[in-house]
């Protein structure tokens, strides 16, 4: 049966959208990217604040970030779902709406928990914007060349988003409190919904499928699980019971979950998607390329101010490295994916993302700025764009017009799930070298000299660094306080440097995997969209 999708809006459809009608719209989605992406680069920033003023440890940091990331990748495949059901537009501009009032929650809070619990709900609406933004596009953008060229605009705006958050962070850091980062979000959500109500036509699907709650629920436990146990696994030790028990009740959640997709009529996660290389491989290497530039991100924050202590507007300005890399590149390997095809480009990107956080690996305590900390973030913002960009072009080129939503769901769901794993593993890593090395060091200190909190807060964050820099000190305890801020930072590159290692294997090893199993001549995506229409998998797999 084939099933048509219809796009309508006031007084305008796809079909009688002018270019520059086209271009309007496209506008206004991006927009609604870059406030979602934004978030997450701001927090970033905001986090040293929050761990002083909030008394959060290095778990506590990881929480404020992973909230989000949770209940957004958790929620993506559902949202995916019902906004093809439902109204893609409609679904934006709710979506939209519950982020600003959330991020009013966010501003408005006094205590981790609450920011914690905001930055969730804020992950819950941002749920709702993404996967229609991906498939608008897709719908409204129908011919190769044209839907390659805004897809490679959709994915320029995340490295805009990167670019200008840290340095709008800083500022408003500079001169307000890390409340600002939360108000900042309330008047961009309302002009982006003011932009799609006047530009996006409306777009659903006419085929209604039921939809899989169970799936979701299965999904959404699963990730929240594993990802909640590796990020509290510091705490109580990578293979104490508690650890260990996370990590098996996850794999039975998501083996349950795989089961229960496989067998149902209508799954949340079309688990034949995945039968198609040019959906699958292209999906893992997204994964793993985000697990590497979030947890990059994480712990470049701990470095500029934990370890070379720059203020908020400082460290803006020193990432703007890596964000333009992102922003200037993603056009182009998109674009020429076209020619040289999604293989080349995808591999290539993963060893350059392989070889920066290598370099990142090697950064000391004396490293110049301008030297290996500058290369590892421009090959890290180069290797970002050039996976980011095709990847996202096949994956999108691989499904059907009507299941637009669900497809750039799961595509989502892979950033996101891959971001989300990036800064609990490569964060658990480093806290829990950094705290082996640190922790009877500051246990020893006099009660008189650091309280138990403050100790706490030391042995699981180098971030605490600019409190105890700030901290006023008897003269003849100078020399010992310069000594232990200076074995924190050792402590906190060494741990850095173990996560870049882990990170730095997973790269290597999803680039050999793609380039063994990916098909290396360019594909447009039409055969596999036509295969797909006439219910032929079979065809579409051995075309591919």
């Amino acid at each position: 049966m084939t099933v048509s999708t219809a796009i309508r809006g006031s007084g305008q459809t796809v079909a009688t959208l002018s270019q520059r009608g086209k271009m309007a719209a496209l506008v206004a989605i991006c927009l609604a990217e870059l406030l979602v992406v934004l978030d997450n680069t701001l927090v970033n920033v905001a986090l040293p604040s929050m761990a002083v003023q909030l008394q959060a440890d290095m778990s506590g940091l990881q929480w404020i970030v992973d909230a989000f990331t949770l209940a957004f990748s958790g929620l993506l495949l559902a949202m995916g779902h019902l906004g093809d059901r439902y109204g893609r537009r409609l679904f934006m501009i709710i979506g939209l709406t519950g982020v600003a009032v959330m991020s009013a929650a966010g501003a408005l809070s006094s205590g981790l928990g609450q920011v914690i619990a905001a930055r969730a709900g804020m992950g819950v609406f941002a749920a709702v914007v993404f996967p229609a933004t991906l498939a608008l596009i897709t719908n409204i953008f129908t011919k190769p060349r044209e839907r390659a060229a805004a897809i490679a605009l959709w994915t320029a705006m995340a490295g805009i988003a990167i670019a200008v958050g840290p340095t709008i962070g800083g500022w408003l850091l500079e001169y307000f409190s890390w409340h600002s980062v939360f108000w900042i979000n309330v008047p961009v959500a309302v002009v982006a919904v003011a932009a799609v109500l006047i530009t996006v036509p409306e777009s659903r699907t006419d085929h209604v499928d039921r939809l899989d709650r169970i799936g979701i629920l299965l999904s959404l436990a699963g990730v929240t699980t594993l990802v909640w146990s590796i990020i509290e696994a510091p705490k109580h030790g990578w293979l104490a019971t508690e650890s260990l028990a996370g990590y098996v009740l996850s794999v039975v959640l998501l083996s349950v979950f795989v089961a229960w997709e496989l067998r149902v009529s209508t799954p949340v996660l079309n688990m034949n998607l995945f039968r198609i290389r040019r959906f699958a491989l292209p999906s893992l290497a997204i994964t793993v390329s985000y697990f590497s530039a979030f947890g990059f991100l994480f712990l470049i924050t701990q470095y500029f101010q934990g370890v070379k202590e720059l203020s908020p507007l400082q460290f803006g300005l020193h990432s703007l490295p890596f964000a333009v890399a992102v922003g200037f590149f993603a056009p182009l390997a998109t674009m020429a994916a076209q020619r040289l095809g999604t293989t080349a480009m995808v591999v290539s990107g993963l060893l350059i993302l392989a070889v920066a956080m290598f370099i990142a690996g090697q950064v000391t305590v004396d490293t110049p700025y301008v030297g290996p900390v500058v290369i590892s973030m421009i090959l890290m913002g180069l290797g970002f764009a050039v996976v980011q960009g095709p990847a996202t072009e096949s994956i999108m080129g691989s499904v059907p017009l009507e299941e637009a939503g669900a497809g750039s769901a799961v595509n989502d769901t892979t950033r996101e799930v891959g971001g989300a794993l990036g800064v609990a593993v490569l964060g658990s890593i480093m806290t829990s070298v950094y705290s082996h090395q640190i922790a009877s060091r500051i246990g020893s200190i006099p009660e008189a000299i650091m309280n138990a909190k403050q100790k706490d807060l030391a042995s699981n964050t180098p971030i605490s660094v600019i409190q105890i820099v700030k901290a006023p000190v008897n003269p003849f305890l100078a020399s010992a306080k310069a000594d232990l801020i200076h074995a924190m930072k050792v402590a906190a590159l060494q741990g850095s440097q173990s996560a870049s290692f882990v990170a730095v294997g997973a790269l290597v090893v999803c680039a050999l995997i793609v380039a063994v199993a990916l098909p290396w001549r360019p594909e447009g995506g039409q055969s596999m969209l036509l295969a797909w229409r006439e219910k032929e998998p079979a065809a579409a797999d051995s075309e591919n």
